[in-house]
């Protein structure tokens, strides 16, 4: 296996300012973008540990306070208690279909951008409350100051919103489509430029950012306050370190990787590979990846998600094959 490591940030790598939205930005090596995909995948093997009966479903998170997993297919959730495996689950009907989850303290926070919407939803009751976003929320996430931060895919900006307020807007964004937090900074995945940048949440100035291999899809944050990102079409797993922002490693991962959840408690990455119907741990406290489990999947695994309390790891079948779930 190789393993490529940087340390440095070279010209033609780093990017200031809002130069993201010229043709000339070193980080858009082609003028017709395009998002990376998962892959097709191929029929699968009998999956890994045991199956949760729920519909098909192209995202997923897990919400440690109330201990509920939850799917979302469509404009429809399913909440599954987890406590309580065997028990039906609840379904939840939201305005449209999401564009991402997040769920902290018993409340899950969906992005819905085809209706200008975000919406939170009470775990415990089902309530669900929507806030109109203008412009197409593709993301959205809680500062630590209690602000929340939207990545708008029709006007290519993230904006900060205090309440309903929108206080502070970073523009010059292709496809602006995940947002990472770690301590009091926010970072920027664009799908369709394939990097990630720094914003300052107070004044939306954009940092130097950086590309993130040949297709990035999904990312996340460790506990060492470094982002760990799936490059879907390079096939690696990249680890950029803060504060500055630089690529610290990129280490292979055949199998179209798509998806990563992060277990913090036993530094654990988990990536689901589309193109085999796999799941693959990495143990990433060390200079390196390190490979600790390969398991089989449900077909096309393009969700998965972590109870880093239980280590209990939940893949979803974006065909209607359930909910895997593996305890190692």
């Amino acid at each position: 296996m190789r393993r490529l490591a940087a340390t440095c940030i070279t010209a033609s790598l780093a990017l200031t300012g809002c130069a993201a939205n010229t043709p000339s930005d070193p980080l858009q090596v082609t003028a017709q973008l395009s998002a990376a995909t998962p892959a097709t995948a191929p029929p699968t093997q009998p999956p890994a540990g045991t199956i949760l009966p729920t519909p098909a479903a192209q995202h997923s998170a897990y919400d440690t306070t109330t201990h509920t997993l939850i799917t979302a297919g469509g404009p429809t959730l399913t909440l599954t208690d987890t406590r309580a495996p065997g028990g039906a689950p609840r379904t939840i009907g939201l305005p449209g279909t999401p564009a991402a989850l997040h769920a902290t303290g018993g409340t899950l926070l969906a992005a819905l951008p085809d209706q200008d919407l975000l919406a939170r939803t009470d775990l415990r009751t089902g309530q669900t409350t929507t806030t109109h976003v203008p412009g197409g929320p593709t993301d959205a996430t809680t500062l630590p100051d209690g602000r929340t931060a939207v990545a708008l895919r029709t006007t290519k900006t993230v904006t900060i919103l205090d309440g309903n307020r929108a206080t502070t807007t970073a523009t010059g964004f292709q496809g602006p489509a995940q947002l990472l937090t770690t301590g009091n900074d926010l970072y920027v995945l664009d799908r369709l430029t394939t990097a990630i940048t720094p914003v300052d949440p107070a004044t939306g100035e954009k940092g130097a950012g950086l590309r993130a291999g040949d297709g990035a899809t999904n990312a996340v944050t460790d506990r060492y306050h470094r982002i760990l990102t799936v490059d879907t079409r390079g096939q690696e797993l990249l680890a950029f370190s803060v504060g500055p922002l630089i690529m610290k490693q990129r280490y292979p991962v055949p199998g179209a990787p798509y998806d990563i959840a992060y277990d913090p408690h036993r530094d654990l990455a988990w990536i689901t590979l589309t193109a085999t119907n796999e799941l693959i741990a990495y143990d990433i406290a060390g200079g390196e990846p390190r490979q600790r489990h390969r398991l089989p999947t449900v077909h096309q695994p393009d969700s998965v998600t972590v109870d880093p309390d239980t280590g209990e790891v939940y893949v979803t079948s974006a065909t209607g094959q359930g909910t895997q779930v593996v305890k190692v």
